[in-house]
Parts: C-alpha cells; structure tokens; sequence
C-alpha cells in the first residue's frame, strides 16, 4: 500500500475500537504518524500492539477538555503542528423512543447523547484548530451517520445528535476556511461494532451482539452486504488526504452501500 499520508501527525478521538480504529489503522498503514484517544484502556492497548507500536495512544474520556488538551499535546509533530483531526467518539441510543422515557429518564438520556456526541466532538475541534492552522493544511473529519440524513438506524437522540453533526460540518468548514478543511463521513450499518448504549438508560447490549443485525442490514442496501469497519476506512483517508482533498471541504461522504434508496 502507498503511504500517500506520509509524516502525517493524526489524531483519532475514539479510535480504539469500531469505524474509528479502522480509520486510524489505515492512517497507520498509509504512513502518518497516529495518536489514539480512546475511554477504554484494553481497547487503547489494543490498538496499539496491534500496530506493533506505531499507533500512539492516551487513555481517557473524550468529553474531558484536559485529557483532549493532553491528546493534541501528544500527537503534534516538534513544530507543534497537527495535520488531522478524525472525531470518532459516540454513543448510541439502542432505539429509545421519546414516547416512552419518563422526563427524568429524557433529560439524563439527552444529556448523555448530546455531550458525547456533539459537545466532545466540539471540544476536540477547538482544542486542536491551532495545532491545525499551525499546519498550514490542516484538516477535520467528523463522523456522522445515516441517521444524519433519514429517520434510520438509531432513535430520536441518536439521530437528532447526528444531525447537529451534519450542520457542524457546514458551519465548521465556513469557519475554519482556507486554513481548515472540515468533512464528515456517514457510515450506514456496520458489521463488528462494539457500539455501546446510552449508560445513563443502563444500556449494556453492544450492537455486535443483537441477533440478526447484520442480515438485516445486509437485506437493505443496494449492495447486499453488511459494511464492515474497514469498508469505511478509504472514505476517511481520502478526506485525511492533503493533495487528493485539496479541493473538498464541508463534504459528508455517505457510505451507507445505497441503503438509503
């Protein structure tokens, strides 16, 4: 494989496991220099002796604004530049109905689902947008979801904060612009995710293991398949890409395999 991201300093918030880690693995693979932020210490040493220590990780919550500051700090290069931002810290909501959430179970539901999914993502962007202008070149990659465009694939919460993430892309890119460029890549159903629900609700299921996922998933895309974590992977890369993204900025590259038609 070509290391078309060569000498690249890259941070992947989230990254010890799922859509993120394949993300950041072929980071690795293309030949940037990668830091991990992961909540989870096993899937953080896993990461990282997977990749025969290249992959640089930090333990720690990603909503934190202290254990974000030490992850930047920990993935610029000596000129304090950072090349790349990937955001893949997220919670999922296992389908929860509105409707059938008590006001108290609603408030706490939303907070959780809100603060990890918009308000970290936020954090992370603004704690690292100087080592990024420091770059020159810097760039953004946020993940959203299917969700961020249809009423599938999670509930109400899940969906409403994805959303938030389709117009932060927007938003971002006409903030950060020319310095910055800020895309996001919206993954459909995916095989193999470890993705947890909301701990606030004591959802304990992960998605990899509800029966009959994947064959539901696969039974609704065009493309007859359930994607897996690597399928995603070319989508951030390319968008991580100084020269073949040079062009592309507030961008949401769906890789959904059609489902959404």
């Amino acid at each position: 494989m070509s290391e078309s991201l060569a000498g690249l300093h890259v941070l992947v918030t989230g990254g010890g496991s799922g859509i993120a880690r394949a993300a950041a693995e072929r980071y690795d693979r293309e030949g940037a220099v990668v830091t991990v932020l992961n909540r989870s210490p096993e899937g953080a040493a896993d990461v990282r002796e997977t990749s025969g220590g290249r992959i640089k990780t930090i333990v720690g919550d990603a909503t934190d604004p202290d254990v974000i500051a030490e992850a930047v700090a920990a993935s610029v290069d000596e000129q304090g530049r950072l090349h790349h931002l990937t955001c893949g810290v997220g919670v999922f909501d296992s389908y929860a109905k509105v409707t059938g959430l008590s006001v108290d179970e609603l408030l706490i539901a939303a907070e959780e689902s809100w603060r990890v999914n918009v308000l970290g993502t936020l954090l992370a962007v603004n704690l690292a947008v100087p080592a990024l202008r420091a770059a020159g070149n810097g760039s953004i990659t946020l993940t959203l979801s299917e969700s961020a465009f249809n009423a599938i694939g999670g509930g109400v919460l899940y969906g409403s904060s994805k959303w938030a993430l389709r117009g932060a892309v927007e938003h971002l890119a006409a903030e950060l612009a020319p310095e910055i460029r800020v895309n996001g890549v919206a993954p459909g159903g995916t095989t193999g995710t470890r993705f947890g629900g909301l701990s606030s609700l004591g959802q304990t299921v992960t998605a990899d293991r509800v029966e009959g996922r994947d064959e539901r998933i696969a039974s609704s895309t065009l493309l007859g398949f359930a994607a897996t974590p690597e399928d995603h992977a070319g989508a951030y890369r390319l968008l991580a890409d100084p020269a073949d993204s040079r062009a592309v900025t507030g961008v949401v590259i769906r890789s959904d395999g059609g489902r959404r038609l």
